[in-house]
């Protein structure tokens, strides 16, 4: 697969003669750089511009380029907004604390034991004012992924600059950044850099098509992750092999939306066909890669459409548009050329007359074949860190969403190895009450940004949007509050009132009041309610029975020396 030439193809067709005559030089050329001007055409040009030939990749570049900053659009938007509540200074799990407890450990040094532990750049920043270091780190990433989903253009420097923030915040982010979405970011963000010239930004750079080398690299992404993914539905929960996990995935997803609410109650054929056509894109299809040029298309093709209807049907982040990023690389010029404009001078047609330049120059410049070794490097390193990827993926006892280095570069993947039957939520509930344990305490609830609760809530649609704390509340409903300290650090903060916390609820009951006295965390088993029956004519799209106290009544007081042995900052009331 990384045999091949690192350089595109270059285009078929019968060699021109340059615009101006023999001795025309390099730029005046219509679409060249510089001198990117288009030309007025004269006796005997062609009529139209001439087609990008098949096999080549400069449009492909374009298109992978602007996904990858949206993407990174996306995580650095739900960092800025999130990360002082859940690592700041006032957050649920400090992250200075998390650093001061790596350097700790490794006898009070930064050194390369820290830096391989936890490889970030905030070990060099100022430490006096995290919430300012984070919100600087996200606000970059912002601008400059902004920059490259306008431009359409990026250089090493640009992604290079991406990937390294978004790492230093993973790396930080402890729980929070736990999930298989923020390697698979890093991973697609650092093939990404190898699509870049060094320094040039352009789309179309000079004497720098997309190496063959990067294009492989993104579908030997895509190819890991879905026949990952595949590999353990088969190897993992029995419901998959029956073909039965479909009736229960739609109710017990971790944010379920309005699509799901219907889709539950599809009937049972559906959901087992559901399931086989599952298996087919996760474990056949990825294979398709291997069969030429129309079977890469039509692999890619299947892939993107198997994305957009995960993406109807629940919210999962911006793991499915990111997954359908080096799907992407499927397509060449020929195949994408209908998202550009054709009239002539524009990009598809500039791009297609460097192509013939480029298959008819006779002696390239030296940064060509220095970018070539760059190239073969970077293909024979993909190839070193993918062996124990590969391993996994043989092994009866694969695990999924690992890494196997410490920054991520190639990682391990898979989804809904094993799928919950039943719904269970964890429902936070205060109450003025002196004492807890009086029969006519009123207990009232805070409701989270996305998660179940209210019953006639609708849910939400918030994908490619990600609201961390609603996906760990989820976890940890089939886990104990003795596996997740930070919902008891929760508790607190919402007994203190603190703003910080309360921006990560969609409703206070206790706004513009006195604060609660006690928060206790109460179990019940959600069902989605029946379209048309009898909850949903009240309007509830759930319906809850209690289990059972999740944690205990808790007051501010009480949870004093819980603060003081993790050394978190006491909550204060606003």
């Amino acid at each position: 697969m990384l045999a091949g030439s690192d350089m595109a193809a270059p285009g078929a067709g019968p060699r021109r003669r340059r615009p101006g005559g023999p001795g025309a030089a390099r730029g005046d050329i219509p679409g060249d750089i510089p001198g990117d001007t288009p030309e007025t055409p004269g006796p005997g040009t062609a009529a139209g511009p001439p087609p990008p030939p098949p096999g080549t990749f400069w449009l492909t570049r374009i298109v992978l380029l602007r996904c990858i900053a949206l993407l990174y659009l996306v995580a650095f938007l739900v960092a800025y907004h999130q990360n002082k509540q859940l690592i700041g200074e006032k957050g649920l799990l400090p992250c200075k604390l998390y650093l001061q407890n790596i350097k700790r450990y490794f006898r009070g040094k930064i050194n390369l034991d820290a830096l391989s532990y936890a490889p970030t750049i905030i070990w060099f920043l100022d430490w006096s004012d995290m919430d300012s270091t984070l919100d600087c780190l996200a606000l970059a990433g912002l601008a400059i992924s902004a920059f490259v989903l306008v431009a359409g253009c990026a250089n090493m420097v640009l992604m290079s600059i991406l990937w390294l923030l978004y790492l230093s915040l993973v790396n930080v982010g402890q729980i929070w950044y736990s999930f298989g979405w923020e390697s698979q970011l890093l991973e697609t963000g650092f093939l990404g850099i190898f699509l870049c010239p060094l320094w040039t930004l352009s789309r179309l750079p000079q004497h720098t098509p997309p190496s063959s080398i990067v294009i492989w690299g993104f579908r030997w992404l895509i190819f890991r992750i879905m026949l990952g993914a595949g590999l353990i539905k088969i190897r993992g929960d029995g419901c998959w092999r029956e073909l039965t996990c479909m009736d229960y995935h739609y109710e017990t997803q971790p944010v379920p939306n309005p699509i799901a609410y219907f889709m539950h109650r599809s009937p049972w054929w559906f959901h087992r066909l559901e399931t086989l056509v599952n298996h087919f894109i996760e474990l056949l299809v990825p294979f398709f890669l291997f069969l030429g040029r129309r079977m890469c298309i039509l692999h890619g093709l299947l892939q993107i459409l198997f994305q957009v209807l995960l993406i109807i049907s629940g919210n999962l982040s911006f793991l499915n548009w990111l997954t359908m990023v080096p799907s992407i690389a499927c397509f060449d010029d020929a195949s994408l050329a209908f998202l550009f404009s054709s009239r002539r001078g524009a990009v598809r047609e500039r791009a297609a007359r460097m192509q013939l330049r480029e298959g008819q120059a006779e002696k390239l410049p030296l940064g060509c074949h220095v970018r070539r070794v760059v190239n073969i490097s970077f293909g024979l390193l993909l190839a070193y860190l993918s062996m124990p990827v590969v391993l996994n993926l043989l092994n009866s006892r694969q695990v999924m969403n690992t890494s196997f280095n410490p920054l991520r570069i190639v990682n391990t993947y898979g989804a809904f190895g094993s799928i919950t039957k039943e719904r269970t939520e964890v429902i936070l509930q205060g109450t003025s009450s002196l004492d807890p344990n009086d029969p006519t305490a009123v207990w009232e609830e805070f409701d989270f940004k996305c998660k179940p609760g209210d019953l006639k809530r609708r849910p939400c649609f918030i994908s490619p949007y990600h609201y961390r704390l609603d996906w760990l509340m989820w976890f940890a409903a089939f886990q104990t509050y003795e596996q997740n300290e930070w919902i008891i650090h929760l508790a607190g903060k919402l007994l203190a009132q603190e703003e910080e916390a309360l921006s990560l609820m969609a409703t206070n009951p206790f706004a513009g009041r006195e604060p609660p006295r006690w928060i206790r965390g109460e179990h019940f088993k959600y069902k989605f309610s029946r379209p048309g029956g009898k909850h949903a004519s009240e309007g509830r799209w759930w319906i809850r029975k209690r289990i059972g106290p999740y944690f205990p009544p808790v007051n501010l007081q009480g949870l004093k020396k819980f603060y003081e042995d993790r050394n978190w900052p006491f909550p204060v009331r606003d």
